[in-house]
């Protein structure tokens, strides 16, 4: 793991998730492989080994940097900024 300067920017506690699955792969008909839950706002979104990278796309669009598996029993957290686990 990295020291990253975003994690100790994010909110406390960590926001609520805004759904229970990622809303642009039910919009788009499509199946989340893996799920992640965006630190700073609570989106979620499906992980990059899905056919439509809504988690990166979030980052993309918000510039929100950390986000963590929304997945049971994982608690692991990436930083886009970074590119390493933090």
């Amino acid at each position: 793991m990295s020291d990253c300067p975003h994690v100790s920017a994010l909110p406390r506690p960590e926001p609520a998730p805004l759904s229970a699955t990622c809303p642009g792969c039910l919009a788009a008909g499509t199946h989340p492989v893996q799920l992640r839950l965006c630190l700073v706002c609570g989106h979620v979104g499906c992980c990059d080994s899905s056919p439509l990278r809504h988690a990166t796309a979030h980052f993309e669009e918000t510039g929100h940097p950390v986000m963590r598996s929304f997945e049971p029993g994982e608690s692991w957290r990436w930083c886009f900024e970074d590119g390493s686990i933090v």
